[in-house]
């Protein structure tokens, strides 16, 4: 395979903070790589390195000659007067500049160079440009391509950001968290895209089953290296264990030798200490080993919940509405105990809406909630992060509370709970300004469960959270005693949790679902499939003869008929292409003819590649 980039002994520190520490390692052609590790070790800070956002401190970056890179960074920005459509041709590419040198030529009297600028519009295929750019972005849910950026959301500006990246096609594409605020079937839609094509990807994402369906290396950072798995996600589970296994038994015969090393050193005389160099060298690598982290068999994180009644919470008969738009519509439904319920639905059904009118923060149309008398909410909100920068992290879970009651007079204090969800000593007391994005987001889910909830409502919980924070979540909403909800477009996390969901289709329409996300992805398909069967032959017509294989690949009547025309409709095609490259050459069309004829040899341009296509896959079958 053909490198396409190379890193020699990179690194990278902030002030005392080492990220980086000397790593190498090499992306080649078609690799799709997915890098994984805690939030804070670097990953993001990678990739803005890799894509020259970034500096670093030592060590060399090399693209290779002819290389174009791709980069989607975590929060991206533009200028707020643009509109969606402008975003998409801000960045500078080849084709963009063509397609703007093409429109300031027609804007020009005598068009000057518009023959040499249209052969360039047509080797780099930029006629459908805008076309493909707005395909990509409704697939993604965005469909005012007239909206300033400044009125999109986060997670639209990111997926507005993820369609300029695409529709440059770059040699590398450098992705990071792009499934974050993107809804199942948009998630769904890029792995597909990036999974069939020749793509070749380094992508940091959190998305489990992503990472398996699209990624075929694994490259995981963690202790300020980088260690690389030959293999899907799951792969990497299971080798990344026989890596732990061993270096924890290599940390454990290095700390068993340096108790002996180090009681030789401790009595042997310093006047004999030149004749035992060889030793004391020795010595020394022994204690970097003997000093490693040794990686700790996961602790599951077992709380005790607020005592919950057997009247949990009743909603009776709820609607809501914002103009014509329709979230609810006499809804109706009953909570029971240790109800762990999830939420599908695309963007904009209404699933945030329907969870803050839960807890009485948006009020309804109409209809009414019974709350039990020991219910005791428990909320983590997309934007409920609301931190003093300047306070120190482990105060900021002391505010809430000083221990955490685990059941059978058990009980955690705020420093033990905040290791538990990967706060070191050292990290606690760290400001809140130090924080990564993902580190800010876990501390607030610990927040939340430090309040000893019994009725958890999750609203995406699971973004910009590194996959450990998502596994101790895991095991801790799995033993939970109490009702949960969770809004969520993990797929992975909702198999794991929840037992039922509700499907907001849209228009108010919501379906309750037993089961989880799998077993609904299983029903929705056969649905479809009863819903859109095969057509069958009409009463007394002849049933076609199943194929034997052996003629498989050859023209069915229609596709001869078919065949024997596209010759000559292509043929049309190329005469009127050069009719019309001659009318624009000349120099003699109004401003009107012009751009209509312009407009039009676009169109001629996208059917003669649709219509050779059509041929080239009809010429490989027999006649």
């Amino acid at each position: 395979m053909r490198p396409l980039l190379q890193v020699e002994e990179l690194s990278k520190s902030f002030g005392d903070l080492v990220l980086l520490d000397g790593v190498s390692f090499t992306i080649s052609e078609g690799q799709r790589i997915g890098l994984i590790g805690a939030n804070g070790c670097g990953k993001s800070t990678l990739l803005s390195v890799l894509a020259g956002d970034d500096g670093h401190d030592s060590g060399k970056i090399t693209v290779m000659n002819g290389v174009s890179v791709g980069y989607l960074p975590q929060s991206p920005s533009y200028p707020g007067e643009m509109t969606v459509l402008d975003a998409c041709f801000w960045h500078s590419n080849e084709v963009v500049e063509t397609i703007k040198l093409y429109e300031q030529c027609l804007a020009t009297d005598g068009n000057p160079g518009l023959v040499r600028l249209m052969d360039r519009m047509d080797a780099l295929k930029a006629w459908d440009y805008e076309t493909q750019v707005k395909q990509i972005l409704g697939v993604m849910g965005i469909t005012d391509f007239a909206q300033p950026v400044s009125q999109l959301s986060g997670g639209q500006l990111k997926r507005v950001a993820l369609a300029n990246t695409l529709i440059l096609r770059p040699n590398l594409l450098i992705l990071d968290e792009p499934t974050n605020h993107m809804d199942i079937k948009a998630t769904e839609w890029l792995e597909g895209y990036l999974s069939t094509n020749n793509i070749t990807l380094l992508m940091v994402t959190h998305d489990r089953y992503f990472l398996d369906r699209v990624c075929s290396v694994i490259y995981e950072i963690d202790n300020k290296s980088i260690y690389q798995y030959e293999g899907n996600y799951s792969y990497y589970i299971e080798k990344r264990q026989e890596r732990i296994d061993e270096l924890n038994a290599e940390i454990r015969r290095a700390n068993n030798l340096y108790r002996t090393e180090l009681e030789w050193m401790r009595r042997m005389p310093q006047a004999r200490g030149h004749k035992a160099k060889y030793r004391k060298d020795a010595f020394y690598e022994l204690e970097k080993v003997a000093r490693q982290r040794l990686h700790e068999d996961h602790v599951k994180l077992t709380t005790q919940a607020s005592y919950i009644g057997n009247k949990i919470f009743v909603a009776e008969h709820l609607s809501k509405r914002f103009g014509d738009k329709v979230i609810l519509d006499d809804f109706t439904y009953t909570f029971s105990r240790y109800d762990k319920l999830g939420i599908l639905g695309d963007n904009g059904t209404g699933k945030s809406t329907f969870i803050k009118i839960l807890q009485g923060i948006v009020p309804p149309d109409s209809g009414h909630l019974e709350v039990g008398e020991t219910v005791k909410f428990g909320y983590y909100s997309q934007d409920g992060i609301n931190f003093d920068d300047d306070m120190k992290v482990i105060d900021a879970i002391r505010d809430v509370a000083e221990v955490i009651d685990l059941g059978n007079g058990k009980r955690l204090t705020a420093s033990q709970f905040l290791q538990h969800f990967l706060f070191t000593p050292e990290k606690q007391h760290n400001y809140i300004r130090k924080l990564s994005g993902g580190e800010k987001k876990r501390l607030y889910l610990c927040q939340v469960l430090m309040k000893s909830p019994n009725f958890l409502i999750l609203d995406e919980p699971t973004n910009d959270l590194d996959i450990m924070t998502m596994q101790i979540l895991e095991d801790y909403l799995a033993n939970f005693k109490g009702c949960v909800i969770v809004v969520s477009h993990d797929r992975y996390f909702m198999d794991k949790i929840v037992n039922h969901l509700f499907v907001f289709n849209g228009n108010g329409e919501i379906k309750d679902f037993p089961g989880n996300y799998s077993d609904y992805r299983q029903w929705k398909a056969a649905q479809d499939k009863a819903d859109n069967p095969k057509p069958t032959a009409a009463k007394g017509e002849k049933r076609a003869r199943p194929s034997s294989g052996k003629d498989d690949n050859k023209m069915t009547y229609a596709e001869k008929k078919e065949f024997a025309s596209l010759e000559d409709e292509i043929n049309k095609l190329e005469e009127e292409k050069k009719q019309l490259e001659t009318e624009l050459s000349s120099g003699q069309l109004s401003i009107d003819d012009l751009t209509s004829k312009s407009k039009r040899i676009g169109e001629v341009i996208a059917m003669i590649d649709y219509k050779t296509l059509r041929w080239l896959e009809l010429s490989e079958k027999k006649q």
